[in-house]
């Protein structure tokens, strides 16, 4: 019974309305429509940028049903202001990506064939 009663915040920071639409508590009733309707087109079209979302716990995965789910929870206004108390916590910053692969020197490699287009010839 301890374990349930620890996992119930976590749940509830994890499976949060807003934290699943991507969106922060101040979002209007519109603004919550408006990335449902997208995500579900998102997750629809298979995009993998839908595919999970952030948490203050880390990244977790998104489903349609859950985007429905969320919508629904947050047209309710007793509901929604339960949520908005969970979702105080900002989400957790993506991990950064590796930077890409250096780019070889063209300047280098081309120079002496430069010298030898304009004319110029070795002693």
């Amino acid at each position: 019974m301890v374990r349930d009663e620890r996992a119930a915040p976590e749940r509830r920071i994890a499976d949060n309305p807003f934290y699943v639409l991507g969106l922060r508590p101040a979002a209007s009733r519109i603004d919550v429509e408006r990335e449902g309707q997208k995500l579900l087109g998102m997750l629809e079209l298979g995009l993998k940028a839908a595919a999970s979302y952030m948490t203050p716990l880390g990244p977790r995965p998104r489903t349609a049903d859950m985007v429905r789910a969320a919508m629904a929870e947050l047209r309710t206004p007793d509901k929604r202001l339960v949520h908005e108390f969970w979702a105080a916590l900002p989400p957790a910053p993506e991990p950064p990506r590796p930077p890409p692969p250096p780019k070889p020197d063209n300047d280098v490699v081309a120079l002496p064939q430069a010298f030898a287009l304009h004319g110029w010839r070795r002693p």
